[in-house]
């Protein structure tokens, strides 16, 4: 017995869905499914290789290869015997920005808006806060932690902590990952340029180049007495240190290549 087909993930559904050209009349249109589409847009809108868009619908690479094929002859189609294009059904669900650490700009965004329609929903009052944690301390490297701490605050105060693991989440990931836990304030050490501009996009508060005890530094940032650096950058991840062993906390990231 042959196995279903995965359903396969997309953002959302497309703002326009009926495409016609100027004198087609009552010519039968052709169907673009709505995995199809999201093809398209990953891999010729969005440049995406397939790899990439196979991570982001959940489904194999050859399964997109297939996906793609088959919507190109469509659209060609359309262009070359100027037939209606109509984009419907398909094997899909919709992720709305649910699954944002696998998704790109369009699901952040998606994700950061809902994020925002909540906070109206409960107040302003509750803060949701992450520190790159290791043994108490901040973990000096944003990149490469393997925890973060999770704050919940409220009225100056916190109601609720939690240590969690990132499951192996890179730099890429993580600004996705702090999102699918509702985080809007990030407390860490070194923290290359590239994370900074993820979390501006989610809309995630970020207070870098801060080192010493966790929950101190959360109290200090409820009490308005944080020292942070609004400047702070840490490139390590650039050029992988060619020292061996060397790391972002061997020197708190302030001396050696980091600013």
């Amino acid at each position: 017995m042959p196995r279903p087909p995965r359903c396969r993930r997309i953002c959302d559904a497309p703002q326009v869905d009926t495409f016609c050209p100027n004198g087609c009349g009552d010519s039968e249109p052709i169907l673009l499914t709505l995995d199809e589409y999201e093809v398209i847009r990953l891999v010729d809108l969005e440049q995406q290789t397939h790899e990439q868009c196979a991570v982001q619908m959940d489904i194999s690479r050859s399964t997109v290869q297939e996906i793609y094929e088959s919507a190109r002859r469509k659209i060609a189609a359309c262009l070359v015997h100027g037939k209606p294009l109509h984009i419907t059904g398909g094997n899909y669900r919709i992720c709305g920005g649910q699954e944002a650490a696998h998704c790109g700009r369009w699901c952040r965004m998606q994700r950061a808006n809902t994020e925002k329609s909540n906070k109206k929903c409960k107040g302003d009052s509750i803060m949701k806060i992450a520190v790159t944690y290791e043994n108490g301390q901040i973990f000096q490297h944003f990149g490469h932690t393997e925890q973060f701490k999770l704050y919940e605050a409220a009225d100056g105060k916190v109601i609720y902590a939690e240590v969690i693991d990132t499951n192996g989440s890179g730099h890429g990931a993580l600004a996705g990952f702090l999102m699918q836990h509702g985080v809007d304030t990030l407390v860490c050490g070194g923290i290359g340029g590239g994370a900074q501009a993820a979390l501006a996009e989610a809309g995630i508060k970020l207070y870098g180049g801060v080192s010493g005890d966790a929950d101190a530094a959360v109290s200090a940032l409820l009490n308005g007495s944080l020292g942070y650096d609004p400047n702070v950058h840490c490139d390590h991840h650039d050029h992988e240190h060619s020292e061996a062993g060397h790391t972002c906390g061997d020197h708190g990231c302030g001396k050696h290549s980091c600013h």
